[in-house]
């Protein structure tokens, strides 16, 4: 790389500096290309000493960027991580992982995404934690727009997962937390896109065929990244790459596994995290209203994620926003009935959409000026909601559906089922996933 220019500033930037142009591709962030944040990876670069070339972007997320490498000194490929530079010095992920590998690990890795190691790399913008993981497919979230019924693409088609495919995912990521439960961990931000497919033996695969190409046109990579003065950048990459899951390589047939990935936000239970990430529409009732951490946490999210994926639309849909709270109590209120005196107190807002006797006026986000008619909508509730997506299962299947979902969510989390006592539950019992995924006994 060239002389290094004087720039960027030794601090982070704020959302609203900029140092580069634009780039609208789906990557990371390049005003993220900055000391404590992203490495600069380009297609062909090498790590821990030669023994891993970069040949493909998998992913990215706020802390970190997601590689499918060859491995040299092995044979076959690995999915390397390479964290943020800010977070690098000591994570929760790898102390997580860690753990499962002292405690359980064959129970581990057939749950857990496996970390095969780990190192670090010094570069431009710091030190970086490196983990390398046996490489997966794509995730929940994405998958579900690959299968062959979802394509062509046609105007007012549902796209969600078969049914016995959806049951499968569901128990497949209900027995990896079971699992994590049993040991003391919390998964921390259960949701689709941390949930991946396995891979069809990958390792025989010649690596030009798996291989990123780096051309603009086809927009797998961007065009060059450029400094808005025009100078040379030593802190970002030249490029940026459009992230490819190993969707062609993916088994998603009888038998398919599903394994948790990123423990980045997992938290033991006699540590709880002041404030989890969790996605909005998966928070449970006390997180928004007390910021209560508990270990049901998991088991909350879960209870959304059937209604998700049978319906193949989301149980609570908020958007962000000033009044994303009250958004979600408001939904939550309609979807499964008023809240108990000892969440609704916590709500500081309430009386903007309430009256003192907790009878529902209002609907309209942040209250309604004076003047102004308050909007009433329709309540639609869980099981009207879950009707109406029309779902691929008969009516005595859907009502245990509603049933189970209801068990789930319930507003006290000491009343909600653990994740060993929902996979008894007897909808779960149909799907064997060990021999064959889509097969009901």
């Amino acid at each position: 790389m060239s002389a290094s220019p004087p720039t960027p500033p030794p601090k982070a930037l704020t959302d609203n500096e900029q140092r580069f142009k634009t780039i609208t591709l789906p990557c990371e962030r390049v005003e993220d290309y900055r000391p404590g944040g992203y490495h600069p990876v380009l297609l062909g670069d090498v790590f821990n000493n030669g023994q891993y070339k970069v040949i493909r972007k998998l992913g990215e997320g706020s802390y970190s960027t997601v590689w499918l490498a060859r491995d040299l000194g092995n044979g076959g490929y690995v999915a390397l991580k390479i964290l943020v530079s800010e977070i690098s010095g000591s994570t929760t992920e790898l102390r997580t992982l860690r753990h499962i590998t002292e405690v359980a690990p064959a129970e581990g890795s057939r749950y857990i995404t496996r970390l095969l190691g780990e190192f670090e790399h010094h570069g431009p913008n710091g030190i970086y934690k490196c983990l390398v993981f046996e490489p997966m497919g794509p995730s929940v979230n994405t998958m579900v727009e690959e299968l062959p019924q979802s394509k062509p693409r046609r105007r007012g088609m549902k796209i969600r997962y078969p049914l016995q495919m959806a049951k499968s995912i569901l128990k497949q990521s209900l027995q990896a937390v079971a699992f994590l439960h049993e040991n003391g961990i919390a998964q921390g931000d259960f949701q689709p896109g941390n949930m991946l497919f396995g891979l069809n033996d990958i390792d025989s695969k010649l690596e030009d065929v798996l291989q990123q190409e780096e051309d603009v046109q086809a927009r797998s990579i961007s065009p060059p990244v450029q400094r808005l003065d025009g100078k040379q950048d030593q802190w970002a990459p030249r490029y940026l790459c459009v992230a490819q899951p190993l969707v062609p390589f993916t088994y998603f047939g009888k038998g398919f596994k599903i394994k948790l990935s990123d423990m980045g936000d997992a938290y033991f239970f006699t540590d709880p995290p002041i404030k989890p990430v969790t996605p909005l529409g998966l928070r449970a009732p006390e997180l928004i209203l007390s910021g209560a951490v508990n270990n049901t946490a998991d088991v909350w999210s879960f209870g959304c994620l059937v209604f998700e994926l049978v319906t193949g639309q989301p149980l609570f849909c908020v958007p962000g926003s000033e009044f994303e709270d009250d958004d979600h109590l408001l939904s939550l209120t309609a979807r499964l009935g008023a809240l108990p005196d000892e969440l609704f107190k916590y709500w500081k807002t309430s009386s903007l959409y309430f009256t003192p006797e907790r009878r529902l006026f209002n609907c309209q986000l942040g209250g309604f000026t004076q003047g102004e008619q308050p909007l009433i909508v329709e309540q639609v509730s869980m099981e009207e909601l879950f009707d109406q997506a029309g779902p691929d299962l008969n009516e005595d299947e859907a009502h245990r559906v509603k049933a189970l979902i209801q068990w789930i969510l319930q507003y006290d989390p000491a009343k909600r089922p653990s994740p060993a006592e929902i996979l008894v539950h007897p909808w779960f019992c149909e799907v064997d996933v060990e021999s064959d995924s889509s097969k009901v006994l």
